[in-house]
Parts: structure tokens; sequence; C-alpha cells
């Protein structure tokens, strides 16, 4: 055990952070699963933590084993995933699984171990890392649009296009988080108008021809139009029943809250493990708990914009910034739900709520992190950008 920790580097903040989340989301997911056992009629909370337990032990071994891989790895890495993933995704969404009517081509199965993985989570890491390799590599030189096309957006809209039949918000928030990464990366904002101008184009071309050929993607349009509709209606609280149940949940939670495992609500939100778990949180821990979890996201925060910016190379800033924002993004995101800011959108809150493959690209994500807060690792990317003539060849490809 000494050995291990002798050999964990990196940001010790970011490690204090991620612990404590991990550490405190037993109490949660423990108490939430009993909507599950009790009224969904499904397995035991003692087996919903032990399994809660199994994904984070495994996602900490994934954040142990990325954050020991040199930084500038993650450049050729992401040549080589790109086209995986796509792949991945494509086959995903051929499976057409319909779930209670709904296309849910978000998972495939892998038969060996009998769980099922999202593989928009692992594309979504993948194509920041990319993006990131692609900014760096015009970073001295004027870059025309026309040019950017087929190196960077072709890639970057059909993983969009790829994950949007099913799943909307994830193929949004992706999106948004490349046009961030690539204005902080200085690409001209000129044409990252035309492109969030050609995104709308393509979204409205989808929705159109979903509702012409409603058989192509089963009640998928009408999913996300009901939610807009409800969340811009709060009269309607046959559409609003999860963001009622979970504004009760936060306004019986006051200020101190009603105590470890005494939520009532988790019995009426369908998804307490899950998606509103941080309603949970409040009802049990009160506004108290609930601005400490956020003040710990907004740490985080602020140690990945510290790692960013003490990083010698431009690479190193622009992975930082895009694997992490999108952790902090998705965790205000899915508060903002519980509270009424925001549509119902699906995402889980990192690290906190129970499900395996968010967890582990959330793990994935935070052990790239670390890597580039390593002092070694950024000496050895430092070194290899200026003296290794096999780094300005891998750049030109």
């Amino acid at each position: 055990m000494a050995g291990l920790f002798k050999n964990i580097s990196g940001d010790k903040a970011i490690w204090a952070v991620v612990a404590l989340l991990a550490l405190f989301s037993f109490l949660p997911v423990y108490s939430a699963s009993s909507n599950l056992v009790y009224v969904v009629g499904s397995g035991t909370s003692i087996g919903y933590l032990v399994k809660h337990a199994f994904l984070l032990l495994l996602g900490f071994g994934i954040i142990y084993g990325v954050h020991r891989i040199p930084t500038h790895f993650f450049k050729g890495l992401s040549l080589i995933a790109m086209p995986v993933v796509l792949l991945l995704l494509a086959f995903t969404l051929a499976q057409g699984d319909v779930i209670d009517g709904a296309n849910a081509s978000r998972w495939i199965r892998i038969p060996v171990v009998g769980i099922t993985f999202q593989t928009s989570s692992l594309a979504s890491v993948v194509l920041m890392i990319y993006v990131a390799r692609y900014l760096t590599k015009i970073k001295d030189r004027t870059v025309t649009f026309k040019e950017s096309i087929l190196p960077l957006w072709t890639p970057v809209f059909l993983v969009i296009m790829l994950i949007l039949p099913a799943n909307f918000s994830t193929a949004g928030i992706m999106f948004s988080m490349v046009l961030l990464l690539c204005f902080l990366g200085g690409y001209p904002i000129r044409y990252l108008m035309g492109i969030i101008g050609a995104g709308v184009l393509l979204l409205t071309i989808f929705i159109l021809t979903a509702k012409a050929v409603p058989d192509l993607f089963p009640n998928r349009v009408d999913t996300w139009m009901n939610r807009i509709e409800s969340f811009s209606n709060p009269e309607d609280t046959e559409g609003n029943y999860q963001i009622e149940k979970a504004k009760i949940a936060i306004a019986t939670g006051g200020i101190i809250g009603n105590g470890a495992g005494k939520s009532v609500m988790k019995n009426f939100l369908p998804q307490s493990s899950s998606d509103f778990i941080y309603a949970i949180i409040v009802e049990e821990y009160g506004l108290i708990g609930g601005f400490t979890l956020m003040f710990f996201y907004l740490l985080l925060l602020f140690r990945i914009v510290v790692v960013a910016n003490s990083h010698p190379t431009i690479f190193g800033k622009l992975l930082v910034l895009g694997v992490g924002l999108p952790i902090v993004f998705q965790a205000l995101i899915n508060m903002a739900v519980a509270v009424e800011l925001f549509p119902v959108t699906g995402q889980t809150l990192p690290l906190i709520s129970s499900g395996g493959t968010s967890s582990w690209m959330t793990c994935l994500a935070i052990g790239i992190i670390l890597s580039a807060s390593n002092k070694k690792s950024q000496s050895e990317s430092e070194e290899i950008d200026e003296n290794n003539p096999l780094e300005v060849l891998s750049g030109q490809l």
C-alpha cells in the first residue's frame, strides 16, 4: 500500500476533491437506491452499494493507470481512438434498440462480462483530445476555414450526428464544449459562427426528417419537444412530474436537511439515484450540503484551470481544459435541472450518481488531468515538443 501511494503523483488538491466526492457518493446512492428496491422491486440496497463501490474501485484504477501515462502520448492515442469511436457509435446506433417504444440506442452490451457500455461517454473524451491536438497543430499559423473542414469539423460532426438520434443532451453538450475549446484555442471566431449556423441547420433538417418519417427515430424528437414545452410551461404538472418532485425534495430539505437516509421523495423520483440525485442530497443534507457539494465542483474547476495554466505546452493546456471543463459543466447542468433552471437532460452528477460508464469516463478524464499536472510528465512533453523531430513529423499527420 505504501508503494502504491508513493507512485501517486499530480495535483494533490484534485486527488483530494475526487476522493471526497467518491466517498460522499456512498451515502446518497445507498439512500436513493431504496427507490429501486421497494418501488421498482429490483435488487437490494446493499447490492447497489456493493456495485457502486466496485464501479468506483475500477474508476480509481483507471485514474491511477492513466495518470502514469505521459501527456504527449495522448496526441497519438487520439488519432488511433477516433476511428474506433466512430465505428462503436455507428454500431451502437445501428442496433436500433427500443425500450417502451422509444429509441434507446445508447449502449452496447459486452457479452463476456454481461455489462452495458455507453459509447457516447468514451466518444466525448476522445473527441476533446482530438480537437486539442488539432488546435495545437495550427497554433503557429493562420488557418482557413476550408482547410479545417476535413481534419477538424468532419470528425466532430460525424460524432455529434451519430450520438444525436439517441441522446440529444449529450450531443448538445459535446458540441458546446468543442466550440468553447476552439474559442480558447484561438480558432477564428468568424469561423465558429459559421459552424454554429451549420449546426443549427443540420439540427433543423434532422428534426424535420424525424417528423416526416416517425419510424426512423421512434419518439426521440417528441421526447425532446415535450421536455422543452414542459419546461417553458410551469403549469404542466404532468409533464413536469420529475421536476415537481425534485422541487418538493429541495423545499423539504430546508437549510440543514432531514438527515442521511431520511429522504421521502426518493420513493417518488424515478431517477433518484442518478439524474435527480442532487435533489435527494439537498433533501437529506439541506442547502448547506447542496452548496458544499457545489463548492467542491467549483474547486475542481479552479484546480483544472490552475493545472492548464501551469502546463508548459499548448497541447497540455488545451487537453486539460478539453477533458476537465465538461465534468464541471455536466455537474452544473445536473444541479440546474433539479432546481428547474434547465430542461430535463438525463445527465448524471459526476462521481456521485450511480452508473458505470459515466463514472469510468469521468475517471479517465481526471486521470488525463492528473497526468498533465505531473511535473515529470510536463518536462517530458516540453522536451519532446522542442527537440524530437518525430513529434514534429507526427504533428503533420
